[in-house]
């Protein structure tokens, strides 16, 4: 990796850790699937527009690098609940 794809990738993961923080992202990182790494993020939007905005503005997006993003809906999705109860 080099210095400047370092950089952007710390970019992305400050801003998705600022979603979280916000309470819009459940959970983000790297898959290691052996086909080739990707990440995801599991978000929490009120409609597909707010999804949208968030990932039009995410560092890797905007920067012209080829990166991209697909959304697949998890309409029956299960959170657990944190250790030691609600």
């Amino acid at each position: 990796m080099s210095e400047a794809e370092a950089k952007l990738m710390h970019e992305h993961a400050v801003y998705w850790r600022g979603w979280m923080e916000k309470g819009q992202v459940v959970a983000f990182g790297l898959v290691a699937d052996p086909a080739g790494a990707y990440g995801i993020v599991i978000v929490e939007v009120d409609d597909d527009s707010g999804l949208r905005t968030l990932a039009a503005n995410e560092p890797t997006i905007q920067s012209g690098r080829g990166f991209r993003f697909d959304v697949y809906p998890m309409p029956r999705g299960v959170v657990h609940l944190p250790r030691g109860g609600a």
